[in-house]
């Protein structure tokens, strides 16, 4: 049952995807030296795919319907190329990404930083290749941008697990 606690956290997760998804068609790429394009805004998408984790550890498999109401709402906040290529972009991703978190049996931090690692990169790749500009450097660039939250929250996680199950606390 979807008590409320685990409704704000499936609500958080659906309110951040459409937040991020309005705020990446309001906000303008950065210029790089080489001539490629950034979106500054992929900073934040990390830190989705680990709230998702988050969610999905409260609600189950509930997390599915996030995404598809998250990707419903977006596709009515933007142009329908760049719609479409977010919403493709992030059930790619976000899919890829709970597909490891879901099968993996490792340990909270580990799955976060695992299922980071595949959902990036695959939304990346998805995304600017259906807006037209990808390449490696931009693919690299994003994926490493949304990476950049995943390990803050990689790490953080991490060290809370190594505190709750160090030897002192086995035996306490």
């Amino acid at each position: 049952m979807l008590t409320v606690p685990r409704m704000f956290s499936l609500l958080t997760y659906i309110t951040l995807i459409v937040g991020v998804n309005f705020a990446f068609s309001v906000t303008p790429l950065i210029p790089l030296p080489n001539g490629e394009m950034w979106a500054p805004l992929s900073l934040v998408v990390g830190f989705i795919f680990v709230v998702r984790d988050f969610a999905q550890r409260r609600v189950g498999h509930h997390v599915l319907w996030g995404m598809l109401v998250g990707c419903v709402v977006s596709w009515f906040m933007a142009s329908p190329q760049l719609a479409l290529a977010s919403a493709a972009a992030f059930a790619v991703g976000e899919l890829g990404d709970w597909a490891v978190y879901t099968f993996t049996r490792r340990p909270f931090s580990q799955r976060i930083l695992i299922s980071s690692l595949v959902g990036a990169p695959l939304d990346s790749i998805v995304f600017l290749g259906m807006i037209g500009i990808a390449t490696p450097w931009s693919v690299v660039t994003m994926s490493m941008s949304k990476l950049a939250g995943s390990l803050l929250v990689w790490w953080l996680v991490r060290r809370r697990e190594q505190r709750e199950y160090t030897p002192e606390h086995l035996q306490a």
